[in-house]
């Protein structure tokens, strides 16, 4: 059986208003929710839009409705009419089926992609090249790597990219301190991840740069913070190297070069970590001055203009923004440039037909602007771009600051929490009776599940205070909690496996309400995955396998699996669990984490 019941109300419920009244409804249109716990029933659907029609008060055509579907729907065992609410009783063999059907399911809950399936790009980390990742980038990832993955449940065809920042001033900072200050230290004379010394050499330049800039302030009471940092020495030769960049220098791209390898050496090993990948990886040095042709084009076409100093701009009033630059006076490009080069080249690539960027709100105008300007320049899915615009990530203290070096690096922030998880699963006697290794791999897995389901399972657009004690918590809405339920329901089906008992064969036992409950919501799943990639949140997901988790726990300790002696009742319990645990994995796994087998 592969309807769900759901969808067998629905189609009812149209069936009966137009054999009843004559009304022509759309079962799509018709969205049952499951019933509220203080009445009797599994799904719930308003009768008010048909009432005007049937020319009959609401709880009458409510019992009209629900008698037909008792004598005409197998499915529907009874009805009770709630005011202008029928909730329906679903037949508690029916619900077999669906566990049946689950469990057939091959991938359960997701679609599979064809040729005519929409192309979705996601674009997620973004980072630059004059530091390591830190928390921030964590929330961005993670979002943007799950979101690839509920879309690609969802049956798109998804490719997965990154663009890396690794030109301009931030670069050159890093570059000008290693020569200054660093010795010609390299990550393996000083035995340092090359994401870390970059991001080392970008915090000693910002803290001469604040010393020079105090400096001159003191010798000069007439300068402000701005004047006295564009009168430095440091940014001077800053600039002077960037222009160097810009022409090609040999001696500044040689070691631009190098230093961007140390800083990707770095990033892929705490990406591999993370357990993150792309698909395609753009470099900002590479499409920056694709930008610059494609503004110069739109400059040929009138849709973009030159003033008088030669910087080139976009008029935007009319869409009810400002205006817009997009070449500097020199020649020089931006932000928005880049971006409008980098889309040209992904456009080339892939045959788009959704691009999705995951970026922080603190940049909704700027994708405000650049979704007018593609559309401008010719990009038919310009006006569709979508911005995954999500909140911050901030700690008890505040927030963090890169330049200052006040970030929370990825890289510590996942060791750390492997080290918590470590300690507290020790303490708590779940890692008992294994071996070295597999203690290592739990810790692993707790950790960095309970750091990405933390992050995960917010609404993306809100804020999150960041608390690493409180995510490694193995009772409520955690990732631990999850992972040891699973690893729970795992143990039970090993036992069963151990003692012959089959997961089959329930087709006569009758669901109880606590079984009836955890199939019912098992089979929102699908519905779950969908909505998840409609809306662009993850959050749905995690909180779905969390509350699976929990009522999976009540009906655990309230219906007995292996001690059941009714051979089919206990059947339909153990594949009950098999179920759950099927889902929570895949669910689990869309969010980009990993659980155990056994904890």
């Amino acid at each position: 059986m592969s309807v769900s019941p759901e969808n067998i109300v629905s189609q009812g419920v149209a069936d009966a208003v137009k054999a009843l009244y004559g009304i022509e409804a759309e079962a799509s249109t018709i969205v049952p929710q499951a019933t509220r716990k203080e009445f009797e029933g599994n799904l719930t659907v308003m009768v008010f839009p048909f009432v005007k029609a049937a020319r009959k008060a609401p709880e009458a055509v409510g019992t009209e409705i629900g008698q037909w579907l008792v004598e005409n729907v197998g499915a529907v065992s009874r009805f009770n009419v709630v005011k202008g609410f029928l909730n329906i009783v679903i037949t508690p063999t029916f619900w077999n089926g669906v566990l049946e059907h689950i469990e057939a399911s091959e991938n359960y809950g997701h679609k599979a992609a064809d040729e005519s399936s929409p192309l979705v790009m996601v674009e997620y980390s973004s980072p630059n090249t004059n530091k390591p990742l830190h928390l921030g980038h964590l929330r961005n990832i993670l979002l943007g790597y799950s979101l690839s993955k509920i879309l690609a449940a969802c049956g798109n065809k998804v490719v997965k990219t990154n663009i890396v920042n690794d030109r301009g001033i931030h670069i050159c900072k890093s570059m000008l301190a290693w020569q200054k200050w660093f010795d010609g230290k390299t990550p393996e004379s000083g035995k340092v991840k090359g994401d870390h010394l970059v991001g080392d050499c970008y915090v000693a330049f910002d803290q001469h740069l604040k010393a020079e800039v105090a400096k001159l302030m003191a010798e000069d009471p007439s300068l402000d913070k701005e004047k006295a940092t564009a009168a430095s020495a440091l940014m001077t030769e800053a600039r002077e190297m960037l222009r160097k960049w810009e022409a090609k220098d040999p001696e500044v791209r040689a070691l631009w070069k190098r230093m961007n390898e140390w800083v990707y050496a770095g990033f892929d090993e705490t990406y591999k970590r993370m357990g993150v990948d792309f698909d395609k990886i753009y470099y900002e040095s590479e499409t920056y001055l694709e930008g610059k042709e494609k503004v110069l084009e739109g400059l040929e076409k009138g849709v973009l203009y030159r003033r008088e100093d030669g910087s080139v701009w976009a008029d935007l009033k009319g869409d009810g923004l400002d205006e817009k630059l997009l070449l500097r006076s020199d020649g020089t490009s931006v932000y928005m440039t880049q971006d409008i080069g980098t889309a040209k080249l992904r456009f080339r690539d892939y045959p788009i037909d959704k691009m999705i960027y995951v970026v922080g709100n603190e940049q909704n105008y700027h994708f405000q602007v650049l979704s007018i300007l593609l559309d401008r320049l010719g990009f038919s899915w310009g006006k569709d771009l979508v911005h995954f615009s999500y909140g911050m990530v901030e700690l008890p203290e505040g927030k963090m600051k890169s330049r200052e070096g006040t970030v929370v690096d990825a890289d510590d922030l996942m060791a750390k929490m492997v080290g918590t998880a470590a300690e507290v699963s020790e303490e708590l006697g779940k890692l008992d009776g294994m071996s070295e290794q597999e203690r290592a791999d739990i810790a692993e897995m707790v950790g960095l599940g309970a750091l990405k389901y933390f992050l995960l399972k917010v609404d993306p657009r809100k804020n999150i205070t960041f608390n690493p004690r409180e995510s490694i918590d193995f009772n409520g809405n955690t990732g631990p909690f999850i992972q040891y339920t699973y690893a729970r329901i795992r143990s039970v089906l090993r036992r069963a496996e151990e003692a012959g008992y089959a997961l089959t064969g329930y087709g006569a036992a009758e669901p109880n309400e606590r079984e009836v409950a955890l199939i019912q919501r098992l089979s929102d799943y699908p519905g779950i995955v969908e909505e998840a990639g409609r809306s662009y949140s993850p959050a749905l997901i995690a909180n779905y396998v969390y509350d699976l988790v929990k009522q999976y726990n009540q009906f655990y300790h309230e219906c007995p699996i292996l001690k059941e002696e009714d051979a089919a009742v206990r059947a339909l319990r153990l594949a009950i669990s098999d179920a759950t645990a099927r889902v929570v994995k895949d669910g689990m796994d869309l969010l980009g984490i990993r659980v155990p087998e056994r904890m």
